[in-house]
């Protein structure tokens, strides 16, 4: 038989809701055995030793707070780290490679982080004895004649000096108090505090308190001073979020440019495009969310992602999803006669110092549209004008249709169970089904002012998608999501306007290969960040996204196997030899 892997969620355990009912179910304590026990805090513990893996109690949790799974035969060894009796483990680890850029691609709760942070130094691994931390020889045996035990020497020789950038940059102005140049300046053990914040364009912030900046620009501060430590080992975890496509690009080819002899790079990230874009390797994370993770062997970039999209290790024989990621080739729209099923003049809207111009534009009847361009350009205030929030000086819409909205930004206070919430829309028992990827399931009982940033947008897409509508607009619903739930959630977004035919959907994102795999028009926006922004489209896929890339400067070919996007590298034979032609995309 398999390992047996218990997990509790000891948030969602509700014994004084429930009675212990999992107690009750449970056949082992039937028999006399003390599989599942009250434990010091009065919620429920498991002995693994005694569990028969059975799945009754994880069925009969009201609260969804137990997990019972098998680990892969293969998980003979112990752990790496484990974080308590029914808590989630880790096997395996990244490996250091001096001189190129590893990435660590995976769902979110399959221990990406957890990985990085046992690799920085601010976790120490305990080898599956959560009562201790490992001590150097035990680490030094466990992982012996491997590149890690190397690293792990020098890290108590204190040969390595990390530079680490979190996940969590919101924590960074509650540790922080004072203007941006005194962080940087704080930080900077370079001596190149000009040039970083030329190259990440953060000179017009340096004045501001760090508390009064945007996601965007706090995410580049926190980037600009992990490149300011003299360091020999970087970690960037999830450095694209709030950045757009151009900035994005910028973080990518300075990380990209870390790669030197006497260092090593790690990145997480769920932004395939730019994963792909700047790692050398890629160590695939997979398992059970929240239950174990296991870190692959490390596969070239182009092999890995593939790999990941499929589902399928091949090198390891390991199946870790039952459906694979697939991307198509976007055709030309046949020159069919369509019904147009919202349509807006042409609009100008100003405000103090900035001004937005929009050409006359349309979508379709079941049509999903795109829409690309960098932050601060007016696609917020563009979606806002149509859903009617804001009043163009020029050229209002006259939608007479229902609209569903889900804003860029989604904040609730409101005690409602999820479920409640999705039980307010009349078609939730009818449409469920198409958000069964969601994994929403697992939060039902949770209220929406508890859930995370993922957890919430999510739910908002759901409940978005479920309000019946002509038209759904929808900005940026790929936010806070790994790249499952992304593929998840475009998939439920083409879906229910497939289910209501008549309807269409505009959809404002950040992340290319999502907008490639949802859109059939993409809408554009170009101008300048916080000044102007102009708005032309929708067009065919190839002519938007050529149009859109050439500002960039950047070109994008098919991966031959996956027809995935992928960016060439500035200045390969691929990318000179596309822009020689002007094909910047679906070459």
């Amino acid at each position: 038989m398999n390992d047996v892997v218990v997990i509790v969620e000891k948030s969602k355990c509700n014994p004084k809701a429930c009675d212990y009912l999992c107690m009750r179910v449970c056949p082992r304590n039937k028999a006399g055995d003390e599989c599942i026990v009250v434990d010091q805090d009065k919620k429920v513990a498991i002995n693994e030793e005694v569990c028969i893996a059975c799945l009754i109690c994880p069925k009969k949790c009201p609260f969804k707070a137990l997990k019972v799974v098998r680990t892969p035969k293969e998980l003979k060894k112990n752990p790496v780290h484990r974080f308590g009796q029914n808590a989630f483990r880790l096997y395996g680890l990244p490996i250091p490679k001096k001189g190129q850029v590893i990435g660590l691609l995976g769902a979110n709760g399959i221990g990406k982080s957890t990985a990085i942070n046992l690799l920085s130094g601010e976790l120490m691994p305990n080898l599956g004895d959560w009562t201790k931390v490992a001590t150097k020889e035990e680490l030094i045996e466990f992982f012996g004649g491997t590149e890690i035990q190397q690293y792990y020497e020098d890290m108590f020789n204190k040969k390595l000096d990390i530079a680490y950038k979190p996940q969590y940059i919101e924590l960074i102005p509650k540790k922080f108090k004072g203007k941006v140049k005194d962080l940087l300046k704080k930080t900077d053990e370079t001596g190149k505090f000009e040039e970083i914040v030329d190259k990440l364009e953060i000179r017009s912030i340096l004045e501001r308190d760090i508390n009064s900046i945007s996601g965007g620009e706090l995410q580049r501060v926190a980037i600009a001073a992990t490149l300011l430590k003299k360091g020999n080992v970087f970690f960037f975890d999830e450095p694209s979020s709030y950045l757009d496509i151009r900035q994005r690009l910028k973080v990518a080819k300075i990380v990209r440019g870390l790669a030197m002899p006497e260092r090593s790079t790690f990145v997480v990230e769920h932004d395939l495009i730019m994963l792909d874009y700047m790692t050398d390797l890629i160590h695939i994370f997979y398992g059970e969310k929240g239950a174990y993770g296991v870190v692959s062997f490390p596969y070239s970039s182009r092999i890995g992602i593939n790999s990941y999209l499929s589902g399928y290790l091949r090198e390891e024989n390991m199946q870790f999803r039952d459906e694979e990621i697939k991307f198509v080739v976007k055709e030309p729209a046949r020159l069919i006669k369509r019904e147009v099923m919202v349509a807006w003049p042409h609009m100008r809207k100003s405000y103090k110092d900035y001004h937005l111009e929009v050409e006359a534009g349309h979508l379709f009847k079941g049509e999903v549209v795109g829409v690309v361009g960098p932050n601060g350009i007016g696609k917020t205030t563009f979606a806002r004008m149509l859903n009617g929030e804001v009043k163009p000086d020029e050229g209002e819409p006259d939608l007479k249709i229902k609209i569903s909205y889900k804003p860029q930004y989604i904040k609730t206070s409101s005690e409602m169970s999820v479920q409640d919430y999705l039980e307010t829309f009349r078609d939730y028992a009818q449409l469920k089904h198409y958000f069964r990827h969601l994994d929403l399931n697992v939060i039902m009982k949770r209220k929406l002012c508890e859930l995370s940033g993922g957890e919430l947008q999510r739910v908002m897409v759901a409940g978005c998608l479920l309000k019946e509508a002509d038209f759904y607009l929808i900005d940026e619903p790929a936010a806070h999501l790994d790249v499952e739930q992304r593929m998840a959630v475009a998939k439920a977004i083409k879906e229910i306007i497939h289910y209501r035919h008549n309807a269409s959907a505009l959809v404002i994102d950040h992340d290319i290969m999502f907008l490639d795999f949802i859109s059939e028009r993409l809408l554009v926006f170009s101008g300048v960040p916080a000044v102007t922004g102009h708005a032309t489209g929708p067009f065919e896929m190839r002519e938007g996204m050529n149009k859109f890339l050439q500002e960039l400067g950047i070109t994008f070919r098919r991966d031959e196997h996956t027809h995935r996007p992928r960016a060439n590298k500035p200045g390969s034979q691929k990318d000179l030899e596309q822009k020689k032609k002007g094909e910047y995309y679906y070459s």
